[in-house]
């Protein structure tokens, strides 16, 4: 006969980036650990992250580009694990490596290598996982938490909850996170797609005959402003530019596209002197891409002689193609989003620590947590810092 399952220092439920840096973190430690993940591999996001060679963090990470309801949350986690700590954890893998732009590291090989290394880690510090079972109820009483697995109970002063949010439910995301979090009356933070391409409605209807084209261009919202490509779907906009500029964006709010950001105050009145003959389109055509460029000039319908056409009306033309507004209708939702922003309040979290401050034990790691970063390997630095803390802070149980 079996007996039962040997105590536990810690639980943690989700094997993914956060959950197996907690895991390994702690096993290091000298902690005995499980770690849990209702699916059969772990790393699925990662996997799938960076067209399959992840883009596992950026090295210009800052707190000022995570979003969250307190913007100093991250601070303690990202400085007390940099970029340079998971380079060098890469390093010593022998994994090679390579900055694309913006800062954003790549592996040369596969995504999986990343996934081997922090099973490795979880190896090395002697972790128990448990893959392929859902975790069917959780308890706490008597300074323990209780976690049933497939008919069995596994108990630990510890739990950590590192099983992000709903974004790619196609890989088995869930909101699973936040409903164990309201258990223990911690607050979430209404949870929303972010890093998601967003759809237009008939106003922007001529912008649909452009699936498929893409700029670089620079967009904004309010006071938040993006410079990368954008792309058009047929749906409506994706791309670097718009995924970013959608974890801002608020429904039933304009966006503006400058099509142009590289163009000087004037430049079209100075296309005007330095070639009178050409037209709207031509000089449009020589700086965008034909389809996007002979769209803008339809919707801006100066047809003559740049010669023949008012300074006014050039600089308004001007100004349209600097502040070109769209009204999106929404996003491609969960489904299309890249991470959740939202997710369980920080301000029932130690920042230093990630514990539960009205319940001891209690982590929370992490997409989980509303702290959401940039594109470009930002959220994965969260993944490993807030993991990294968490797994610091966790206690041999006496």
């Amino acid at each position: 006969m079996s007996g039962p399952p040997p105590p536990f220092d810690a639980i943690v439920l989700g094997a993914g980036a956060a959950g197996m840096m907690c895991a390994a973190t702690a096993g290091a430690r000298g902690l005995r650990v499980l770690l849990v993940d209702h699916g059969d591999e772990p790393g699925r996001k990662i996997v799938i992250s960076g067209g399959g060679r992840c883009n596992f963090t950026n090295i210009h990470t800052a707190p000022d580009r995570y979003l969250s309801a307190n913007p100093h949350f991250a601070k303690s986690a990202l400085g007390r694990y940099t970029p340079q700590d998971f380079i060098a954890l890469v390093e010593r893998h022998g994994i090679a490596w390579h900055e694309k732009t913006l800062g954003q590291l790549f592996c040369d090989g596969s995504a999986r290598q990343i996934v081997a290394l922090l099973m490795e880690e979880c190896r090395a510090g002697g972790v128990t996982l448990l893959l392929g079972h859902a975790v069917s109820a959780i308890d706490h009483a008597d300074g323990l938490f209780r976690v049933s697995v497939n008919g069995q109970d596994y108990t630990a002063p510890a739990l950590v909850l590192a099983t992000g949010g709903p974004a790619i439910p196609k890989i088995g995301a869930t909101g699973f996170a936040y409903e164990v979090a309201r258990q223990f009356g911690l607050s979430v933070v209404q949870p929303r797609p972010a890093l998601v391409p967003l759809t237009l409605g008939a106003d922007d209807a001529l912008f649909q005959s452009l699936a498929g084209v893409a700029a670089p261009v620079e967009v904004h919202w309010q006071k938040t402003r993006f410079r990368e490509a954008a792309l058009f779907t047929h749906r409506g906009l994706s791309g670097p530019a718009m995924l970013q500029i959608s974890s801002y964006w608020q429904h039933r709010t304009q966006i503006a596209v400058d099509f142009l950001p590289d163009a000087g105050a004037d430049w079209l009145v100075q296309a005007k002197q330095a070639r009178p003959r050409a037209t709207l389109r031509s000089t449009l055509n020589a700086a965008l891409p034909a389809r996007l460029a002979d769209v803008l000039a339809d919707r801006l319908a100066l047809n003559a002689e740049l010669a023949n056409t008012p300074d006014k009306a050039l600089r308004m033309a001007q100004a349209k193609l600097a502040g070109w507004a769209f009204n999106p209708t929404g996003t491609e939702g969960f489904a299309k989003a890249e991470v959740t922003a939202g997710g369980i309040a920080t301000r029932d979290l130690s920042s230093r620590t990630m514990m539960a401050s009205r319940v001891p034990g209690l982590y929370a790691i992490g997409e989980a947590v509303d702290v959401t970063g940039w594109l470009g390997g930002y959220n994965f630095q969260w993944a490993w810092a807030s993991g990294w803390a968490a797994g610091q802070a966790l206690e041999i149980a006496t």
